[in-house]
């Protein structure tokens, strides 16, 4: 979690110089020398004593690559800190407090000391490499970091695409072709058209007023009106009925997924997926929201990290299908009550601490651009209902996908996520309930628990005990770690298999090196956990 970037100081402040473009963290200017404790600091390292700056004055300068970029910061903030706050991303899921040991870095040029988390994380030959937790690298010197590139690509679920699907959209268009204005016929260019649709107690919008004028009489009063519920919202010109999309977007604490819909034919355009963009504050919920409550800058920095999310995924959408971003008349977002929240800029601390309350469970429909999208100018963001704080709304567009609510059969409903909700129905009620999964699984205890990307196990296939298992990853991956499925099955696996798991659920190893098998030797020297 990155540590509140203090307030630019006077030009005239004896040991500090004016702050240049370059060394601002998120558009917040950084003091000269400003001493920033790094995040945690659970290894124990300390500042060099000889280092230049450590009293308070000056900069260090820290070069990263492979992205190219140079920055300098204040004496004494940590690297994870430091890259966070200047947009580079190192992976982690405890947002730098040092548990996770994720956020793994190489110092290339430049003394790092080595902590007891480094040593329980590399090998010693890694650790003579350089390779150290950025969280615990404090900058008292400057510094080269390489930073392994962290996977923005999530596998995401394609399977909708090109298959349509029954809508009943918000947005519809009528083509109306109004009579012209005369002296004997002088209604306003408002009450022309709402007399051609008499079906609706339409409003208008300020947007649509504003180009009616012109859009009718350059179209020869051949237009189409736009409108979303009850509100005309625009006015375009000639017959563009054909022409009406919809963003559907699952906002993930991990993955954010978007999808680009035809309204008109029900038929999916486009798909992707990336991780969100919060990631740097914490892998779950709790820690994005401890961030808030331990450091006032840090619910303005979330907000503008999931804007940053939706708006890439928006592009790359509607770059892939050809459609252009004033066609998107609607958008609909599906996530957990926290997610919601930032994503609103309301406070979720009331969500972090008991008894759990939300400030709201309907949201307000707002305006895309107030979530960061520039779709057309009167594009409107449904936001899902939550059932409680840890059962939001993308539990409830679940359920309303699947049909569950109006269905007379027992069904269950399981999403695992970050976190993994349940809802049980049995024809006349639904129960619901939920519990931490992903960051158990991927990463907030497990040495090799990773996210749903190229190398991850997902797969293990049993043998016998003279071959235990194998592990299946995507395509032709070598194997680099296990996702929140994988790791419970391969231990399963591999004590099943071996017929060593002891009365409390532990596997212990049968092998002289404990290594779990795989149909590839592991590209790392770090062995694989067995328990």
């Amino acid at each position: 979690m990155p540590n509140p970037a203090p307030e630019s100081a006077p030009e005239s402040a004896p040991d500090s110089a004016p702050v240049p473009a370059s060394e601002t963290l998120l558009g917040v200017p950084v003091v000269a020398g400003a001493q920033m404790p790094a995040t945690g600091n659970p290894g124990g390292s300390l500042p060099d004593p000889g280092a230049p700056g450590v009293d308070g004055t000056g900069r260090v300068t820290l070069s990263f690559s492979p992205v190219g970029r140079e920055h300098r910061v204040p004496p004494g903030v940590s690297v994870f800190d430091a890259a966070s706050w200047n947009g580079i991303a190192i992976d982690s899921t405890c947002g730098g407090h040092g548990t996770c040991r994720k956020c793994k870095v190489r110092i290339m040029r430049g003394a790092a000391p080595i902590t007891s988390h480094d040593r329980r994380t590399f090998s010693e030959s890694e650790l003579a490499g350089g390779w150290r937790l950025a969280c615990l690298v404090q900058a008292v010197r400057d510094l080269d970091v390489e930073v392994p590139p962290l996977v923005t690509r999530p596998k995401a679920a394609t399977v909708g695409v090109g298959r349509q699907v029954i809508l009943r959209p918000a947005v519809q268009k009528r083509y109306l072709e109004l009579s012209h204005p005369h002296l004997g016929d002088q209604r306003t260019d408002l009450r022309r058209l709402l007399d051609a649709i008499d079906d609706l107690d339409l409003h208008p919008d300020l947007h649509a007023l504003r180009r009616m004028p012109k859009v009718l009489r350059e179209s020869d009063f051949k237009v189409t009106a736009v409108i979303v519920d009850e509100t005309l919202i625009d006015v375009e010109g000639g017959d563009t009925t054909a022409q009406r999309y919809g963003l559907a977007i699952d906002l993930g604490t991990t993955t954010v997924v978007a999808t680009l819909l035809d309204l008109a034919t029900g038929t999916p355009c486009a798909v992707a997926s990336m991780l969100n963009q919060q990631q740097p504050f914490g892998g779950d919920v709790i820690t994005r929201i401890s961030a808030t409550m331990m450091d006032p800058e840090a619910a303005g920095r979330l907000r503008a990290a999931a804007a940053r999310t939706l708006a890439e995924l928006a592009d790359q959408v509607l770059t892939e299908s050809g459609v252009a971003a004033a066609n998107v008349y609607e958008v609909a977002v599906a996530g957990n009550a926290t997610m919601v929240a930032l994503l609103l800029g309301i406070d979720p601390e009331p969500l972090g601490v008991a008894p759990f309350i939300m400030t709201h469970d309907h949201f307000p429909v707002v305006h895309a651009s107030e979530i960061g999208l520039d779709l057309h100018p009167g594009a409107r963001v449904q936001l899902f209902p939550a059932l409680g704080a840890y059962v939001g709304g993308d539990i409830v567009a679940g359920m309303l996908a699947t049909g569950m609510d109006r269905d007379k059969r027992a069904r269950l409903f399981v999403d695992v996520g970050t976190n993994c909700e349940i809802v049980l129905s049995d024809g006349e009620r639904l129960v619901a309930t939920a519990a931490p999964a992903g960051p158990a699984f991927e990463g907030g205890a497990i040495r090799r628990g990773m996210r749903a990307a190229d190398g991850a196990i997902e797969v293990v296939k049993l043998g016998n005990p003279a071959h235990p298992g194998a592990a299946i990853t995507p395509g032709d991956a070598v194997e680099l770690g296990v996702i929140g499925g994988g790791e419970p099955v391969a231990c399963a696996a591999r004590g099943w298999s071996t017929r060593s798991p002891n009365s409390s659920g532990s596997v212990s190893s049968t092998t002289a090196d404990g290594s779990f098998p795989t149909t590839r030797h592991s590209p790392s020297p770090q062995r694989w956990p067995t328990g």
